[in-house]
């Protein structure tokens, strides 16, 4: 609602337009100065008019409120809205959202944009080829750094790129033209040397073009909350329809096959898998546990933290994924006396090393007791897999899968699995594993009917 001030021999009027990214309230503001020879009935009547027009023009978007081009307001938005609320790996991902945006739709108003604008970025992003544009792939990345003398954790660490990137590199995958400027840069060479133009068709997958129509969503719902444009254009367009994937998880015998082969690996590493395995936590919060957080006397476990990397911040602890990701679990008491085992091999490392080791009290750490790069015990799970010939797309979460995998099919309620795992809803687990729920209804469905029809045959047989 306009409000009115006198300002000498004119009015003031004033409308709030919502709020800016930072919070703070947009007002618009008109002044207005009556003709001479006006009574004051007749006054109030025109101020009051006025007052009414500007409103509604603020309200129509004739001023300038929503005036901002798209590329201008994301970056707004990540620098003074995303980086106070999210968390960094999202900022991460949104940041490499933001370059196929800007070029697509960057140049346009936010109170211009329309669902026809988005269903054709959308359309444009799944065309063929479009997802190799200014990409780049290396024949043979294992024989560039053999001959530079230099492990590929070396060249990420100095590239500020993520390990896996180049491991991904070792078995074919590209990589962007600002990732090879930096491995080149990194290796004291060019571009052109290690790298060539990826000639590859892939599409870009459904689920990738949803991905980038949640961002715009989330973006342009800010806009909306600011009273820059009166509704958001998202709710209105057409994504493709989103692929729901099958979650992997290790059937039966490829489960014995991965237990028999842990038992002749390196301690630290055993004990993470089992860790997984027994729990179903992620990644993040394996690394993320602190010796504080295992609780002997109960058997159980603490999940408080993530541990996480980023090129440009290196390994750092941010808090778990959702509210109810903060969680204590029970485990087995096997997996406790691995715990202790493992706990007086890292007392040992730590006695060895003297001054050189560094106290964060993580259960799992680099050889001087720093916190473990995530990407670390991926590649080495990702070798390991690969070498004791697990599934194509065995993957370190496909242990997470696995656990609940085997929780719904031992008969544990979907509710229970949900907490375990630390899904913010029960809906989140009933929908990742329904393949799972079903089949475990079936084969409850036969127990159940072979008891029941044994008994009639018994019965009919009297």
């Amino acid at each position: 609602m306009a409000t009115i001030r006198k300002r000498g021999k004119s009015y003031q009027i004033r409308v709030s337009c919502g709020y800016d990214i930072t919070g703070k309230q947009i007002v618009k503001t008109l002044n207005w100065t009556p003709p001479d020879g006006m009574g004051a009935r007749q006054l109030k009547k025109e101020l009051d008019r006025q007052a009414v027009l500007f409103e509604e023009k603020c309200r129509d978007r004739t001023a300038p409120s929503g005036s901002i081009k798209l590329a201008d307001y994301i970056d707004q938005w990540l620098t003074d809205y995303a980086e106070m609320r999210l968390k960094g790996t999202t900022i991460a991902g949104y940041r490499h959202f933001r370059s196929r945006v800007v070029a697509g739709l960057g140049h346009l108003r936010l109170d211009k944009i329309t669902p026809n604008h988005l269903n054709a970025f959308y359309r444009n992003l799944m065309e063929e080829g479009v997802r190799n544009r200014g990409l780049y792939r290396c024949d043979d990345f294992k024989a560039i750094t053999r001959a530079a003398g230099i492990t590929a954790k070396a060249v990420a660490e100095k590239a500020h790129v993520r390990v896996e990137t180049l491991y991904g590199l070792n078995h074919g995958k590209n990589v962007s033209a600002e990732t090879a400027r930096k491995i080149a840069d990194a290796l004291n060479t060019t571009v052109n040397y290690i790298f060539e133009p990826a000639q590859t068709t892939a599409d870009l997958s459904s689920n990738t073009v949803n991905h980038y129509h949640k961002f715009l969503s989330t973006v342009l719902s800010t806009a909306v909350k600011q009273g820059l444009i009166n509704d958001n254009p998202c709710t209105r367009a057409d994504p493709p329809a989103y692929a729901e994937d099958e979650p992997t998880y290790l059937q039966e015998d490829d489960l014995q096959k991965l237990i028999q082969a842990l038992a002749h690996v390196e301690i630290k590493y055993r004990t993470a898998i089992y860790l997984l395995l027994d729990s179903g936590m992620r990644r993040g919060e394996l690394l993320g546990l602190e010796w504080k957080d295992i609780h002997w006397d109960s058997y159980t476990v603490t999940i408080r933290r993530n541990s996480v990397y980023l090129p440009d911040r290196g390994t750092y602890t941010e808090t778990p994924k959702t509210r109810k990701s903060v969680r204590t679990i029970k485990l087995p008491q096997e997996t406790f006396a691995m715990l202790q085992q493992y706990h007086a091999w890292q007392s040992r490392q730590r006695l060895k090393l003297g001054d050189k080791w560094q106290e964060y009290d993580r259960l799992f750490t680099t050889w001087c007791g720093a916190p473990m790069n995530p990407s670390t015990l991926t590649g080495w799970f990702t070798s390991f897999a690969r070498e004791i010939g697990l599934p194509e797309g065995t993957t370190l979460h496909s242990l997470r899968h696995t656990n609940a995998s085997l929780m719904i099919a031992t008969g544990t309620n979907v509710r229970t699995v949900s907490a375990r795992l630390g899904h913010a809803q029960t809906s989140t687990t009933t929908d990742i594993y329904a393949h799972v729920i079903q089949s475990a209804d079936a084969a409850a469905s036969d127990a159940v009917g072979s008891i029941i029809h044994a008994k009639q045959s018994k019965t009919n047989a009297d």
